[in-house]
């Protein structure tokens, strides 16, 4: 079952970014997931307030590939860079309908 990555990123330095493009795109293919979008051409339609430089939205083929890309010791580095230069909120969804 595919699992989707959503992700809110809003960069308080751009110091990570240009180093983490790169190893986070070959890791993101080799763990078979496959941006969808990656944005700032992004509009909030309902909701309280919730503002994001970045949308990133990532498919996996299953829980296992997300959760092993996050865990690879590989990307530990760039994954700590990220978040220490930026508002990062990631969001794991199961590609599943439970109101049908």
């Amino acid at each position: 079952m595919a699992y989707y990555s959503v992700l809110a990123v809003t960069p308080t330095t751009e110091d990570w970014i240009a180093d983490y493009i790169a190893p986070a795109n070959r890791l993101v293919a080799q763990y078979g997931g496959k941006y969808l979008a990656r944005t700032s051409s992004h509009e909030q339609l309902e909701g309280s307030t919730d503002e994001a430089a970045l949308r990133i939205v990532i498919e996996w083929p299953s829980r296992e590939a997300a959760v092993n890309f996050m865990n690879d010791a590989e990307y530990g580095p760039h994954l700590k860079a990220r978040t220490a230069g930026s508002n990062s909120f990631h969001f794991l969804i199961e590609g599943k309908d439970d109101l049908a």
